[in-house]
């Protein structure tokens, strides 16, 4: 009989760990540069659709330099709103890079949430202006939450501008991020608002194959830089066409997309965010540019995040340990 156990950690077990957004930043760097190197192992994520703009996928990788193997099953319903269910649920499974027997299984809920918003500050210390202190918050949710807050560990945001669909979650949000940040938080009816006078911009809603885009030309001023956490569901054609420099994060990834249905007004990628991190490709080289990140997510940033909770886990004594 096997002696091997494997760790479950709940989501309010990761939520325990608390592993902050910064070292989130960090941890996401470090991959994405070696991605950026050619060394990790990424194949595309595979996934089942059992209702339209569902969808459920699994999200393999490996970076031998974090010493980080594994995959995540999430998925994304946007209509669990109506049953008081979050968007975005799912598991994760790290396996040990020597024998490749699971040792730990853990919720992936606030990872997935953490990376996201790590990834877009991430991609914006490479194409924002460094001294960007306006935020715009296009849809108040999870991924609204964690990319202000990602935005502001590595940004001097002094005023942000909120809007949402639902006026109840709008202001939920503002007086959130009033108890929690000094900066100014300012509630807007719509979403030009958001947009025009923001020098950081963030659309985080339901990833949609047919949206009705909101944010038109010249909204985003010269020297912005946006963040369509949602795809191009918030962004019109001829927004997308003004871009100086849109990236993405990976390359074959959008390409998939784009392959199925999605961007289909919106200019080729010219750098994924692992050439950005490793130099490969130069950032943002004018205070004019507009700028553009469209990250997919990607499971390496999950396998970047998830072995650090584990350890932290561990020491902290969380979890239940379970027999393989």
């Amino acid at each position: 009989m096997s002696d091997q156990q494997v760790l479950y950690l709940s989501r309010a077990d990761v939520e325990t760990v608390d592993l902050p957004m910064r070292e989130i930043i960090e941890l996401l760097e470090t991959a994405f540069r070696e991605k950026g190197n050619g060394k990790v192992e990424m194949p595309p994520k595979p996934g089942i659709h059992t209702m339209p703009d569902a969808f459920i996928h699994a999200m393999p990788a490996y970076i031998p330099a974090m010493r980080s193997a594994g995959i995540k099953w999430v998925s994304g319903y946007p209509e669990n709103y109506k049953r008081e269910l979050p968007y975005i649920t799912g598991l994760l499974i790290l396996n040990d890079v020597e024998t490749g027997i699971p040792y730990a299984v853990m919720d992936c809920t606030w990872i997935t949430a953490m990376r996201t918003g790590a990834a877009s500050a991430l991609s914006a210390k490479y194409l924002a202006r460094p001294a960007s202190a306006t935020v715009g918050i296009l849809a108040c949710g999870v991924q609204g939450r964690a990319n202000l807050e990602a935005l502001a560990c590595l940004f001097p945001v002094e005023r942000v501008y909120a809007y949402d669909i639902f006026p109840a979650v709008q202001e939920r949000f503002v007086a959130e991020m009033k108890a929690r940040f000094k900066f100014e938080i300012v509630g807007v009816k719509k979403p030009k608002q958001a947009v025009v006078d923001s020098d950081l911009v963030v659309t985080s809603g339901p990833i949609l194959k047919h949206p009705t885009p909101a944010i038109e030309k010249d909204w985003l001023k010269p020297g912005g830089y946006g963040s369509a956490v949602d795809f191009d569901s918030y962004w019109s054609g001829a927004a997308l066409a003004q871009m100086d420099l849109i990236s993405t994060d990976d390359h074959a990834q959008f390409e998939y997309y784009k392959s199925v249905g999605y961007f289909q007004q919106t200019p080729k990628p010219y750098a994924d965010l692992g050439e950005l991190v490793a130099g490969l490709k130069p950032g943002r080289s004018d205070k004019k540019e507009r700028t553009l990140a469209i990250n997919l997510g990607l499971a390496m940033d999950d396998m970047a995040v998830a072995p650090e909770i584990y350890r932290r886990a561990k020491e902290k004594g969380l979890g239940t340990w379970l027999p393989l």
